[in-house]
This record gives C-alpha cells, sequence and structure tokens, in this order.
C-alpha cells in the first residue's frame, strides 16, 4: 500500500518508483533548504497525480493512517488544507488549532513532551509554533514525520513556498526565472522560504522591493551569494515591476511601522506595467496590498495558488508517510 498505488490510480510516470530509490529520504519536512531539483520535480509529478486523484473523488490509500495538527498558531488555510489532504487520501485527522492556549504549555510543558504524546497517537504531525525553530525542536524527539506548517516570525513555511513554486512551475520554466517579491520582508516566512528554493534554479534573479525597514535579512542574501544567485534589493516598485515574471506580492499589515501601500502594493495602475505574461501570486491572506480589481486579471494566480496547496501537501504526505 501506498504510492505505488497512487501512481497506477493517478497515472504518474512509471518511473517514479526507481527514481525514488536514488533520492533523499523525506523524513520531516522543516525547511526549504532540505529540497533537491531532483526531490522537487519528484514532489511536483505527484501533485499533479493528486489533481487527477482529487478530480475522481480521492483515495482509500490511507485510511488507516492518523494525522495530527497542532496549531500553537492560528492559521485556518493552511490547518484545512492539510486536514484537506490528508481526508483525499482516506486519512483520518485529529486536531487543534489553539495548542497554546489550550494545551499543558499554558502550565508550563514543553514542546518535546507535547511531541512524544501525541507521535504515540498519529503517523505524522503537522505544526505550526509561534516560537522560531519550534518545528526543528519537534522534529528532534518525534517517533513520526513531522511536518513544518510555519514558525515563528522570520522563521519558514516550506509547504507554502513549495505550492508557491509549484504554480510557477505550472505555467513557465523556473531556469532563468525573475521574481519581486514586494511587501514586509523582513519577518516574512513565505518570502524566506521561497527564496531559497528559486536558488537551485540556474539563471533566477530576484528582486527584494520593501521599505528599507523591512528588508529582507541578511542571512537570505548571505545564502543567495553563496549559491550565485542574482539579486536586487529595491523600494522602488516601478524600477522593476515590468521586466518580472513573476510577482510575488506578500501581506502589508496597516498598522506596521514604515508600511506605504501606496508604493508597495498593486492596483490597476501597477497592472498596467506588467509584463503581459507575468504571474501575480500572493501567500493570503491579505490585507491592504492587492486590490480588488486584481482578482479579475487573468494574470491573477492565488486563488489556484490556494487550491494548488491541497495537490502539494496531498503529494507531500504521501512521500513522509510512505517512509514511515
Amino acid at each position: 500500500m501506498g504510492y505505488e498505488t497512487l501512481a497506477r490510480e493517478t497515472g504518474s510516470r512509471d518511473q517514479i518508483a526507481s527514481d525514488r530509490i536514488r533520492l533523499p529520504q523525506l523524513r520531516h519536512v522543516i525547511e526549504s533548504q532540505q529540497f533537491t531539483v531532483p526531490l522537487l520535480m519528484e514532489l511536483f509529478d505527484r501533485s499533479r497525480g493528486m489533481e487527477r486523484l482529487v478530480a475522481r473523488g480521492g483515495s482509500l490509500e490511507f485510511q488507516n493512517r492518523i494525522m495530527a495538527t497542532l496549531f500553537y498558531a492560528p492559521s485556518t488555510r493552511t490547518r484545512l488544507s492539510f486536514e484537506a489532504a490528508m481526508h483525499r487520501l482516506g486519512g483520518r485527522v485529529i486536531s487543534t488549532e489553539q495548542a497554546r492556549a489550550f494545551s499543558s504549555e499554558v502550565q508550563g510543558e514543553q514542546v518535546e513532551d507535547t511531541i512524544r504524546i501525541i507521535g504515540s497517537y498519529s503517523d505524522v504531525i503537522v505544526i505550526r509554533h509561534h516560537q522560531e525553530g519550534g518545528a526543528r525542536r519537534a522534529a528532534q524527539v518525534s517517533p513520526v514525520p513531522v511536518i513544518n506548517a510555519g514558525d515563528g516570525e522570520g522563521g519558514q513555511h516550506p509547504t507554502q513556498a513549495l505550492l508557491d513554486l509549484y504554480t510557477i512551475y505550472r505555467e513557465r520554466p523556473l531556469d532563468g526565472l525573475s521574481v519581486a517579491m514586494i511587501g514586509e520582508l523582513d519577518k516574512g516566512r513565505t518570502a524566506r522560504s521561497l527564496a531559497y528554493l528559486l536558488a537551485k534554479f540556474e539563471r533566477v534573479k530576484i528582486f527584494f522591493v520593501s521599505p528599507a525597514e523591512q528588508q529582507m535579512k541578511s542571512d537570505i542574501l548571505d545564502y543567495l551569494n553563496e549559491h550565485g544567485t542574482r539579486y536586487e534589493v529595491e523600494s522602488n516598485i516601478d524600477r522593476v515591476i515590468a521586466e518580472v515574471d513573476v510577482v510575488y506580492q506578500t501581506q502589508i499589515r496597516p498598522q506596521a511601522p514604515g508600511a506605504r501601500p501606496q508604493g508597495f502594493a498593486i492596483d490597476s495602475a501597477v497592472l498596467g506595467k506588467m509584463k503581459p505574461g507575468a504571474l501575480i501570486l500572493h501567500p493570503l491572506p491579505r490585507t491592504v496590498e492587492l486590490d480588488r480589481a486584481v482578482d479579475q486579471d487573468p494574470r491573477a494566480l492565488y486563488f489556484r495558488q490556494a487550491v494548488n496547496g491541497l495537490y502539494v501537501r496531498m503529494a507531500l504526505l504521501t512521500m513522509v508517510l510512505e517512509r514511515h
């Protein structure tokens, strides 16, 4: 039982089983850096298969598996996406969305103790933790695979980055891509995680567009330098919007110090300056940085991007569960 059966159901390539043998084992999903290009291609191949599987009503292949979603910080979209993914695979779910408020952590219990216990109830744990590094701490003690659904402010959100990259991959080649990341980048888990993934491809260039006080942190810039990925730090959206293939808009909190939505948001005026074939992505939810008028533009892919999250998370679950 496992992905071999799903591959037959979904029509995925016959070579997948032998290809997977040569790939590194995916025990936990903690950070974007752990993914190689071959591993990404396997994931994307499986995700295409999951699209076909969902169209046919899902599978019962993992009906004897249980996923625990342990969210110390709220995120309705991510939690429901993972839970829907497990249900579509035939599995079962145990869940808590307010673990920080309603678990034994309020009495001082450490996440390590919680994970040891929940790991005995389930086959995989999806965790969102309010502290950066919380998912890694969980993985170090967990008896079952752990998937990071976002940790801290300025940490990572690898599954969001994977679905972002998959959305781009479905539209155009990843090599040679130019991407503008716009918004509050200093604490942007999704932008940070996506930058790590983009650095794995050839001839990529990233423009970080943000107020100076909210620019991408030096650890990401150092990583891009080490891996030969070109980038520019910019504070004017008009200088880059006409030349990029992808606009990755991130959230701007209205109350954020220094936030100037009029210079770092997408509206009809910005749309008029973009390439005809450019893609507009946003991890959602949005606030003031994405005008509702953009929704009608055929280049806006953020709702499709959210749907793709179901397929990517289904594929990830098969990858970790079949090796556990």
